[in-house]
């Protein structure tokens, strides 16, 4: 397979530009250059051999108001509509060009090119961390997460801790479509999938089963475990809960995870159709050797993803045990409402977990209706991808980590 071609930009670059505009500044150098000659022979008193006519002239100068329009573009960084956005590059950057392409047919609606997108992520299982195969459980087990949500309705579709169905993403978008709820989880959700025509099938590989059996052997570590007897810092337990005093001095403490969390990829992903329309949705199999049963910030309306139409949309990956509990898209949605520019949203958002989570690891990424974006992160340098436009491949964006008590 021919590998996947993109730019990589530092947060505010901008993708170099297509052919047209490089011959646009070509013919402003050339048309100058002639002006200067005129002027020179004609101070001699001397006439040019190919006098260049006042219409000659205004062809090859762009107008006052393509001018202004470019001042514009380069002061915005909107590459267009349509657009796909999305957390992450590498081989989430298949689900971005996949998307983006499906949407140059104006008959794909935003919330086809989302479940298109995030449905690529998880048959090519980006990273490990989306789709079948990845982030087993205890129990050795991979469940899905995902949500997608139509920014015309504001309603949205997510299944949690669904077990057995490889396409998460579309069982989410059969829960927006085909009940009037918002989410269905684990073996329930896995019944709805069936009954609305999905495979059910076994989500483990050999690489999956593997992995499971040497974190086993390794004594089962890391773990989400805390505040159990024996001590999960060193057993694979069965479990049975230590008791708590809720007034000691170290209860606080007693709450804080033991470590860095383990595999919590996202791909989250926004898409704006040509007419305006937008979509969001996210696809995840979650943090690896988590808990049985757990639900992470993918499925939840507003944590990983969300979009209002009239506004703008957000997608978000990192440590969702911690990002949940803010609903960071909704946040910075609101912000987008509130007038803030996409980075300085997400750039909110992001702090006002890190208030709270100094450690915390997240990424943000934030478009406005226009197709404006930016992004913030903490923990780590995060990274998002987009196309649209006219552009000819999915550019990658770079956005270091906040710092704990930066200014905006």
């Amino acid at each position: 397979m021919e590998p996947l071609r993109h730019a990589t930009l530092a947060e505010g670059d901008e993708p170099e530009p297509l052919t047209s505009s490089a011959r646009n500044r070509r013919l402003i150098s050339l048309a100058l250059t002639a002006m200067l000659t005129m002027a020179i022979l004609g101070g001699f008193g001397l006439s040019p051999l190919l006098p260049l006519s006042t219409a000659a002239l205004a062809f090859l100068l762009p107008t006052a108001g393509a001018l202004a329009a470019r001042a514009n573009c380069a002061n915005h960084n909107s590459p267009g509509l349509p657009m796909v956005i999305n957390t992450w590059s590498g081989p989430f950057t298949a689900a971005t060009d996949a998307a983006y392409l499906s949407l140059l047919d104006a008959r794909t609606s935003a919330l086809d090119a989302v479940e298109l997108g995030c449905s690529t992520c998880e048959a090519n299982q980006c990273d490990g961390s989306v789709g079948y195969g990845g982030s087993p459980d205890e129990n050795c087990e991979t469940t899905l997460d995902a949500m997608i949500m139509d920014g015309a309705t504001m309603k949205s579709g997510s299944v949690a801790a669904l077990r057995r169905i490889k396409n998460a993403i579309g069982v989410a978008r059969a829960v927006l479509e085909h009940t009037t709820h918002t989410m269905i989880a684990g073996d329930f959700a896995t019944d709805f999938a069936v009954s609305n025509g999905f495979e059910a099938e076994s989500l483990a590989t050999a690489d999956s089963a593997a992995s499971c059996a040497a974190w086993k052997a390794g004594g089962c570590q890391p773990n989400y475990r805390i505040n159990t007897m024996p001590d999960p810092s060193s057993s694979c337990g069965p479990y049975s809960p230590s008791p708590l005093e809720g007034g000691s001095d170290d209860y606080a403490a007693r709450l804080q995870a033991r470590g860095v969390p383990e595999g919590h990829d996202t791909i989250s992903m926004i898409a704006l159709h040509g007419s305006g329309a937008m979509a969001a949705g996210t696809s995840t199999n979650g943090a690896s050797r988590k808990v049985p049963g757990r639900v992470g910030d993918g499925p939840i309306t507003g944590s990983g993803s969300y979009v209002d139409g009239d506004v703008g949309g957000c997608g978000a990956t990192g440590d969702g045990d911690i990002m949940m509990r803010f609903l960071p898209c909704y946040q910075a949605v609101e912000n987008l409402r509130r007038g803030m520019s996409p980075r300085a949203a997400a750039e909110d958002a992001v702090r006002r977990m890190v208030r709270k989570y100094p450690a915390v690891q997240s990424g943000i990424v934030v478009v406005n209706s226009k197709g404006e974006h930016g992004g913030a992160g903490s923990g780590w340098t995060f990274t998002y991808a987009y196309r649209g436009g006219s552009m000819n491949e999915t550019a990658v964006v770079s956005v270091p980590s906040l710092k704990e008590g930066s200014e905006l």
